[in-house]
């Protein structure tokens, strides 16, 4: 069985007598995939991404892409795309030059630069622009400029390092689903670093989820979000309710609230995750979930298509989301809640 095409191993970054910045990363995907490093700024996923890249040196570890040993080659011989938080492009350039900067270093003739200058344009919808400046383009258009750039020089890797953040919501969703759609288009192997957990969860194929320099899970978007290993991966990943308690087979005694049955068996001391939309109101003459809670509506937010609640059950604040369909929720309301057994994720007490 062939190795993946990109494998870190026990990759380390250190600086000085300080704690690492990356302590020990491993992971590995396949040709066609897009990674993403995901976790909270300071975190080491973009040291990671710049290790890969040849701008940082690892104090130790491996690097391998396409079975070749990478961690000593120079920048230049990498063939590597990398598309930039703040773009990165030469202002006194037109977009085409931009786009042909690296075929030109590369040494490729005129016509050809321009054919495939032009190719580019057209994936990333900049056709017709080529002759414009880089400051008569808007923000989005230059981060297509940009991804063009990558691309276009067919890299053995691109790698994205936060390409979104300085874009407003509704750009950055679209361009999100753009740069996805090219991926997959070209085939090309991509890494991705993002704090924003909608961003990993939309556009990667599996998830590095970083903390304080270290990997604290691997998996698909489903992994992640449904099953996270830890506590920390559990709280970062979306939204949720803690609730603490002592566990005994399918049955979980919560603080403040009882026994409560859930799907995975357990022992000892136990935290469960309620995601708000897991948990519903519990509606008269609705069937009767696995397990019930009855509290005090502290809050109602309405965000359009889902109303938010906050209910105080016990020593908990009970997060619920739901459509905005049936009976208006007011803080103030008794209500009872339900969720099934499957929708509590259990984290044992050797995980928090």
């Amino acid at each position: 069985m062939s190795e993946p095409y990109v494998v870190a191993t026990e990759l380390t970054k250190r600086y000085g007598e300080h704690a690492p910045a990356v302590d020990r990363a491993s992971f590995a995907l396949e040709k066609g995939e897009m990674l993403a490093l995901l976790g909270p700024s300071g975190c080491g996923k973009t040291t990671i991404l710049r290790m890969i890249a040849g701008l940082i040196e690892p104090t130790s570890g491996s690097i391998r892409v396409g079975g070749r040993e990478i961690a000593s080659l120079p920048v230049h011989r990498r063939n590597m795309g990398m598309v930039f938080q703040s773009y990165a492009l030469l202002p006194h350039l037109t977009v085409a030059d931009n786009v042909g900067f690296g075929l030109a270093m590369r040494g490729l003739g005129k016509a050809e630069r321009r054919q495939r200058v032009d190719a580019a344009l057209q994936m990333v919808k900049l056709d017709g622009m080529g002759e414009r400046r880089i400051a008569q383009l808007s923000g989005g258009q230059q981060q297509r400029a940009a991804i063009a750039r990558s691309l276009v020089i067919e890299p053995s890797l691109l790698l994205l390092d936060e390409p979104l953040s300085n874009l407003d919501a509704k750009l950055r969703d679209e361009l999100r689903n753009e740069i996805r759609d090219l991926q997959r288009r070209t085939g090309t192997t991509a890494i991705f670093v993002t704090h924003d957990q909608s961003e990993a969860l939309a556009a990667a194929d599996r998830i590095v989820v970083m903390s304080a320099g270290r990997i604290e899970q691997i998996g698909s978007p489903a992994d992640i979000f449904d099953r996270p290993a830890t506590r920390f991966v559990a709280s970062f990943i979306g939204d949720g309710t803690f609730l603490e308690g002592e566990a005994q087979g399918e049955t979980a005694r919560i603080d403040g609230v009882g026994a409560v049955r859930i799907a995975h068996p357990a022992s000892g001391r136990t935290t469960l995750m309620l995601r708000p939309h897991r948990v519903d109101f519990i509606e008269p003459g609705a069937p009767m979930p696995d397990n019930r809670a009855t509290g005090v509506v502290e809050s109602v937010v309405y965000t359009g298509e889902l109303i938010s609640s906050a209910v105080r059950v016990g020593p908990h604040l009970i997060a619920v989301n739901r459509f905005a369909r049936g009976r208006l929720i007011a803080a103030g309301d008794e209500v009872t809640l339900g969720w099934q057994a499957e929708d509590a994720i259990v984290i044992p007490e050797s995980a928090r």
